[in-house]
């Protein structure tokens, strides 16, 4: 595996004033994220930094493909009588990962589900909720939080009669995913001033944010992160980014023991939590790289077909 050294970083600097509430939400590490200090957006606790920076820290052939759809049908059949909600809304930032965590689930198991896009400054389509963090579900009208939570508790309400263990491989991984995985994702997105500017363009496109909130967020965001994300480095003892997170990447794969899945012949909740959080970051620069050096891609695209398409309702 050919492992690849951070690039020389270039010290750009800003003038742009930034509204602190923008500055809590934007990151693809600690947009504000429904998960406790060690599980935030992108794992990351709150960095105590200036401004802007405080708060920063989503083919196979054709017989296979009409193969997995047949196995996608069935599979939503199976749950439709056990778990059939009239109505299930996530409130969520687009590139978030711990809310594409969520997605992936939804998506998998095929529950039609509402999006609402959170503007990171007003956060106005969440005031109804005490809880001022995403991802926040709603499912008929019960308001669900924190996404590992989110998910046990769908999971739950789908299979009543199976019961999870804390020791068993999937919840190890799914740990793996909060606990680990997660912190490598800042350090690389933003590794450098060009690599910080995609990231951010793929935040503000995707995001709710006014045509000057764009502006605002995309180069100062990327500016404030860039620096952040060398401390991060160093808060996590990462040396080189890229190697860090290939080896991740292999240490997936490692797992599944030459299964397709972690969980077997289908994804279990471990799968969906890699392919979720990897989501958001797959086709912006590092995680074309991490494809390019490491035997995850397989296992990716595999994912993609089974997953398949979101089920988001589209209003």
């Amino acid at each position: 595996m050919r492992r690849v050294t951070g690039l020389a970083a270039r010290t750009i600097s800003s003038s742009v004033a930034i509204h602190p509430r923008l500055a809590q939400s934007m990151a693809i590490t600690t947009i504000s994220s429904s998960e406790p200090i060690t599980r935030r957006f992108g794992g990351l606790p709150e960095i105590s930094t200036p401004s802007f920076a405080g708060g920063f820290a989503g083919i196979v052939f054709f017989s296979a493909a009409a193969a997995s759809s047949l196995g996608q049908e069935v599979h939503a059949k199976e749950m439709a009588h056990k778990f059939n909600p009239k109505e299930v809304v996530l409130y969520q930032y687009e590139a978030c990962p711990f809310c594409n965590k969520v997605k992936a689930f939804l998506d998998f198991n095929k529950i039609p589900y509402k999006i609402v896009e959170v503007n990171p400054i007003s956060k106005k389509e969440i005031k109804w909720s005490d809880y001022k963090k995403v991802p926040i579900l709603t499912v008929d009208g019960e308001q669900m939080v924190d996404s590992s939570a989110i998910i046990d508790g769908l999971f739950q309400k789908m299979h009543p009669e199976i019961s999870k263990s804390e020791d068993d491989e999937e919840t190890k991984w799914r740990k793996w995913v909060d606990n680990h995985l997660v912190h490598l994702l800042s350090p690389n997105i933003y590794r450098n001033t060009s690599e910080a500017l995609e990231s951010f363009d793929y935040i503000t496109t995707h995001g709710n944010f006014s045509f000057t909130e764009r502006l605002v967020a995309k180069y100062a965001g990327a500016t404030a992160m860039y620096f952040v994300s060398k401390k991060l480095k160093k808060k996590y003892n990462i040396t080189d980014e890229r190697a860090a997170l290939y080896d991740a990447a292999e240490t997936w794969v490692d797992a599944l023991k030459e299964r397709p899945y972690l969980g077997g012949s289908k994804p279990n909740l471990a799968d969906l939590a890699v392919f979720g959080v990897l989501r958001p970051i797959r086709y912006l620069r590092s995680g074309k790289d991490m494809v390019d050096n490491t035997r995850i891609g397989e296992w990716y695209s595999r994912m993609e077909n089974t997953v398949g398409e979101p089920s988001r309702i589209k209003e």
